[in-house]
């Protein structure tokens, strides 16, 4: 994978490539409640990627997922007036169904249940097309992953919506169903578990995943998170794409510190001889010598250049030709 893969694909925000510092100078495993980490997990263009998510997928549904596509993750409104949606992980599945798999960090200020049920309407209509018959139109799935308690009243987890009578509960389609794991509610089964009084092989397939997501990060479940790994090939597949993010996380780091401190030394020895002291050229050059600036010159011009700095910079920081960098 390219080390800008994650920079061009999910533009990466101030906040994450501060993360992205801390892990690779700490060693720290990245955290899947990061919707980033969310998405390079499941959506990167690798074989054990596509794994995972047809695994996590096929647990939330409880059905059986033979393949998946990463599609579009903007659903375009039903007219101009209207919200639009950028998801998380939007894929479609057997035979035309579509899921949206979102992760919530957080505690949020918006309506998270008319969030899902907005979405789900959405993914339902996008398949509408004139002239075909309603009944082509495939099942959807709405699945929250919420690093919060958003129905306190009730410890169920996972807590799965559809279209039922009023009192009777029959149900009406079984075309939409929207889904929420509580990953909180688990932290009574991972203290359990510490402390010999709970084992995996009371989870079931989603609850596995849950635990993953929600404490991969955390030293406590270390030997926990190890385990799942080993027992379950659709986590391994995933803590191996998890794995190869954070090194590419840590190549992009180092890239950028090694182009910036280029740079920052090209920058210095320019202002110096630029300001015709004495002094500061004599200081200039000896950094450039020492640093092996004369041997670099050709990589720092080209690097110049594509920065959009002029000509002239360019040769004066480097001491090349001007008529070699235009040729650049």
């Amino acid at each position: 994978m390219n080390p800008f893969y994650i920079l061009n694909r999910f533009r990466l925000t101030g906040e994450l490539k501060q993360l992205a510092k801390e892990n690779a100078a700490l060693g720290k495993p990245l955290s899947v409640l990061d919707d980033v980490v969310f998405k390079a997990m499941l959506t990167t263009d690798s074989d054990d990627s596509r794994e995972a998510l047809r695994s996590l997928l096929s647990a939330c549904t409880r059905r059986e997922v033979s393949a998946v596509q990463v599609i579009n993750n903007d659903l375009v409104p039903a007219h101009l007036g209207a919200k639009s949606a950028k998801l998380d992980v939007h894929v479609t599945f057997n035979d035309g169904e579509v899921a949206n798999l979102e992760m919530q960090m957080g505690k949020s200020n918006d309506d998270l249940t008319a969030r899902a049920v907005l979405y789900a309407v959405m993914l339902f209509s996008a398949q509408s097309r004139r002239g075909n018959p309603y009944k082509d139109i495939k099942r959807v799935y709405q699945v929250f992953f919420l690093n919060c308690i958003l129905f306190p009243q009730s410890d169920k987890l996972p807590r799965r919506y559809q279209f039922l009578e009023e009192t009777e509960h029959d149900r009406l389609t079984d075309t939409i169903e929207i889904i929420f794991y509580e990953l909180p509610k688990l932290e009574q089964w991972l203290q359990d578990a510490m402390n010999g009084k709970a084992k995996i092989s009371s989870l079931s397939e989603d609850e596995k995943w849950c635990i993953f997501m929600k404490y991969r990060h955390e030293e406590r479940a270390e030997a926990l998170i190890e385990k799942l790994c080993r027992e379950d090939s659709g986590i391994m597949h995933a803590e191996k794409t998890l794995i190869k993010v954070s090194r590419d996380y840590r190549k992009f780091v180092r890239e950028m510190s090694i182009m910036k401190n280029s740079m920052d030394r090209a920058s210095d020895i320019y202002n110096a001889r630029l300001e015709g002291k004495e002094e500061g050229k004599a200081e200039g050059l000896a950094q450039g010598k020492e640093e092996g600036i004369a041997e670099k010159s050709l990589d720092i011009a080209r690097k110049m250049k594509a920065m959009g700095d002029s000509t002239e910079k360019i040769h004066i920081v480097t001491g090349i030709s001007s008529g070699i960098i235009e040729k650049m």
